[in-house]
């Protein structure tokens, strides 16, 4: 008898009792959990080791499964033993090694796989400038202590054959007792730049070292006692110092020159915006945009503020309360990118904020594309200009390959940016990669629980699949309203509850007709209402809500494809058509 006969009456039994069926059921049971508790356990900051002892929980699970499958069935709603042969000790055994077998890929994928994290530490020279601990007796002090370490960084960054780990993902490290090796390996560089600094009236003492992270020595370190006047000599001459240790050969020493401003004051307000500014919620921006605007009344010739003045005021304007103040500020913030763009044309930050605002504000995408590339032109390694890029030129315009390429790009450069994980995130699951977008989104979350759009996104998922339960138990963690009330209206509609979804959205009409247009178009096209959706849409685009750039491949709009309507709005805003 060969080995097919011999195992043929055997498969046969397993089918009868529908063991085959149970192993499949779980497993699909065993992998929505997974997806279903992975964003629970981030929102609740538990600690990464409960998702290990769940997926081992769920392989034990499979042998048990298996066991009372052979030993059970389900007639009409009640459990009887299957008939047949009792469960011997060797058919247990049998089944238990089946169950631990197919539960093995799996679990190894989770534990092993999917947490490997390959070294990725760039060939030559690479170093991690990490915030600057503030030593003065007045901990307000901190955003000078942080300004001063990102003035550094973007100082570093423009040393050609220097790789500079990104500014979102060193920073991710401040106050953290890590050891300078681990860092170096999860920023992926080979050196660290460390120190502190102590302000007192105009008086500062600035100490730094050079740590190689190999084995933990200094390759150069210094203590620079100043007035506050020479803090952009001091930025150059710690710059000059690197160079030095790592044994760069330079035909010019970087310099701050194109970033000083003769004002100390104006600088000082600058660094106070910075630090209100990457608050990244609507109080941060406008206490930004008054900061902004004070160093650009000291010193109106600092371009470096005028750029980021653009930003915050667009910010503001984006919440702003009325139609005319949100024209107003989304006018003033494009002057302002183009007077930084005037007064410092060899500066990437200009072109990034006009290259960001013009899209939204004036559906120039040839004008943004010029702006962003010219920015990646001066600065060819920094990932918020590749995500830009990819966020306000190539997805709106459903160049999804083109997006996600640069997006991976900027995460090579900043692997702790949260944004730039969640803006990969939605851009795969616009892209219909639903599996790739929600490890992305996932990301996103475990290094930033608290967030406004990633959490929408992350529901968007589970809903674009079929899932609404699970994408109800993930909208209402957004920390934004408005998302809140467009998850739910979204996910009880999908669960076929139309008067829940009715109440939510007769809130969120109520209280963010003004500030919320877009997501109130996504949940009438996603629930059919061609009608309304276009209604919206229209207001929306005359609002310039922010969300509105994403009207062409938003797949909660897709019940409106095909519409003539929805083809000549995609036409007024100058967009390909497919």
């Amino acid at each position: 008898m060969n080995a097919e006969s011999r195992f043929r009456p055997l498969v046969a039994e397993l089918k009868r009792r529908r063991v085959f069926r149970a192993m499949i059921g779980y497993g699909i049971v065993g992998f929505a959990v997974l997806q279903i508790i992975e964003p629970v356990m981030h929102g609740l900051h538990w600690p990464d080791a409960v998702l290990s002892y769940i997926v081992v929980a769920l392989a034990a699970g499979f042998p048990v499964v298996l066991m009372l499958a052979w030993i059970f069935d389900v007639n009409e709603g009640r459990i009887e033993r299957t008939a047949g042969k009792p469960l011997r000790t060797g058919m247990a055994l049998a089944l238990a090694g089946v169950g631990l077998l197919v539960a093995a890929p799996g679990a190894v994928y989770y534990l092993v796989v999917r947490r490997a994290t390959p070294a990725q530490t760039p060939q030559g020279p690479s170093v991690a400038v990490l915030p600057l601990v503030n030593l003065s007796s007045d901990k307000e002090q901190e955003y000078f202590s942080d300004g001063l370490s990102e003035e550094l960084l973007n100082l570093l960054a423009k040393v050609p054959g220097l790789h500079v780990a990104a500014r979102t993902s060193t920073f991710a490290f401040k106050g953290k007792n890590e050891d300078v090796a681990t860092i170096a390996e999860k920023l992926h560089v080979a050196t660290v730049l460390e120190g502190s600094v102590r302000k007192s009236g105009d008086q500062i003492r600035i100490t730094t070292q050079l740590v190689n992270a190999a084995d933990g020595y200094h390759l150069w370190s210094e203590t620079y006692d100043r007035t506050l006047t020479d803090v952009f000599a001091v930025q150059d001459d710690i710059a000059r110092s690197v160079v030095d240790a790592l044994k760069l050969k330079l035909l010019e020493p970087p310099t701050s020159m194109d970033r000083r401003t003769a004002s100390t004051e104006a600088y000082n307000e600058y660094l106070l915006g910075q630090q209100f500014f990457r608050r990244n919620n609507v109080e941060g921006f406008r206490r930004a945009m008054q900061a902004y605007e004070k160093a650009v009344a000291l010193d109106p010739g600092y371009a470096p503020a005028w750029a980021a003045l653009a930003l915050a005021t667009f910010w503001v304007a984006d919440s702003a309360d009325s139609l005319t103040a949100v024209t107003t500020g989304q006018e003033r913030a494009v002057a302002a990118a183009d007077k930084a763009i005037a007064l410092g044309g060899n500066l990437p930050d200009g072109y990034l904020a006009r290259g960001f605002v013009r899209v939204p504000i004036q559906w120039d995408f040839d004008g943004a594309r010029a702006d962003l590339q010219r920015a990646l032109s001066l600065k060819p390694e920094d990932p918020d200009v590749l995500s830009t890029y990819a966020q306000v030129v190539l997805r709106p315009l459903g160049r999804f390959p083109e997006a996600i390429a640069a997006l991976r790009k900027a995460l090579e450069l900043d692997p702790l940016n949260a944004r730039v994980w969640s803006v990969l995130g939605s851009t795969l699951g616009g892209a219909g990669d639903f599996g790739a977008a929600r490890e992305a989104l996932n990301r996103s979350l475990e290094i930033s629980p608290d967030q406004s759009f990633t959490s929408f996104h992350l529901g968007t998922t589970f809903l674009l699949e079929g899932e609404p339960a699970a994408a109800m138990a993930i909208y209402p963690r957004s920390s934004n309203e408005i998302f809140r009330f467009a998850g739910i209206a979204l996910a009880e509609h999908s669960l076929g509850h139309p008067r829940e979804s009715q109440r939510a959205l007769d809130e969120m009409i109520s209280r963010f007709a003004h500030a919320g247009a877009y997501q109130i178009a996504e949940v009438y096209a996603w629930r059919g209402e061609k009608d309304r959706a276009l209604e919206w849409l229209e207001r929306a685009r005359v609002q310039r809500d922010g969300g509105f750039v994403n009207v062409k491949i938003d797949p909660l709009l897709r019940n409106l494809h095909g519409d003539a309507r929805y083809t000549a709005l995609l036409g007024r805003m100058h967009m390909p058509l497919d």
